[in-house]
């Protein structure tokens, strides 16, 4: 009887091609929404101050109901090790263990935002792993852009020491231009094109060396853009000539197989 109800709670809590599998898992992204939105809420002095003892209350019941939906995880999953050491076991972990830490450090109520990281659990209920292949594109990219942004960032960093030593003598402290370090600091504004408006230049070459400096932050905001670019072009077009399986994402170099040589699974172009 025992292992009759563990089997029906695991297909219940972990499958999720079943109409209660299902309806579990819209109730816990409801409840998991509800409990970040409340994070969230909570953050708000006049919010907290107004309805203290309602996001109290709330919240205890969403570390409530995070801590059965646990236990039940543990009780009924085969494998408990794994489990707990997989990413989402640690995951549903973190998100109810620091709140009873408050009962012994009051100080760390900050911990609490760590619940937040439950939407992580969207991941797996949305079935995004498929998605893991494109994210495979971008980090290729990102890897084989390295060299070049490396240099383009070098290039940056000269420009501000030059730039901003350079503003420290055309402007001087009485423009607030105080140090280098400032003035390195007022062009890593400018150059990014943020323009907090704290410190600006008063004298005419100081000016222009800003408008120049203006012009130039576009054109630098653009270079990272097309290197990456540029790279996620050809790593797209490289991995096209690989078939990879979107159910244990296998790699295969022969483009006329049709399934999988790890699970099986067809190929989704086949």
């Amino acid at each position: 009887m025992g292992a009759k109800i563990k089997d029906i709670l695991y297909n219940i809590i972990f499958k999720t091609d079943t109409r209660t599998g299902k309806a579990f898992d819209v109730i816990l992204i409801l409840v998991i929404f509800c409990n970040s939105i409340l994070i969230i809420l909570e953050s708000v002095d006049i919010i907290r101050e107004s309805y203290g003892t309602l996001i109290n209350f709330l919240g205890w019941s969403f570390i409530f109901i995070f801590t059965v939906e646990y236990i039940l995880r543990l009780f009924v999953v085969k494998n408990k090790i794994k489990y707990l050491l997989s990413f989402f076991g640690m995951i549903d972990l973190l998100s109810i263990i620091p709140i009873y830490f408050i009962f012994f450090f009051p100080g760390m109520r900050f911990l609490v935002i760590v619940r937040v990281f439950r939407l992580l659990r969207m991941f797996n209920i949305f079935k995004m792993g498929r998605y893991i292949t494109e994210s495979r594109y971008l980090l290729s990219a990102l890897r084989a852009s390295i060299p070049k942004i490396t240099v383009f960032v070098v290039t940056i960093i000269f420009i501000i020491i030059i730039v901003g030593s350079a503003m420290y003598i055309i402007e001087g402290p009485q423009n607030d231009f105080d140090n280098i370090p400032i003035s390195m600091y007022w062009t890593v504004v400018t150059v990014s094109t943020v323009g907090y408006g704290d410190i600006s230049p008063q004298t005419s070459v100081g000016k222009f060396i800003s408008g120049i400096l203006m012009i130039v932050g576009y054109g630098i905001i653009a270079v990272p853009t097309g290197i990456i670019s540029h790279e996620l072009a050809h790593t797209s077009k490289s991995e096209k000539e690989q078939k990879i399986c979107q159910s244990c994402f296998t790699e295969t170099d022969t483009l006329n197989d049709r399934f999988c040589s790890k699970c099986g699974s067809k190929f989704a172009d086949s």
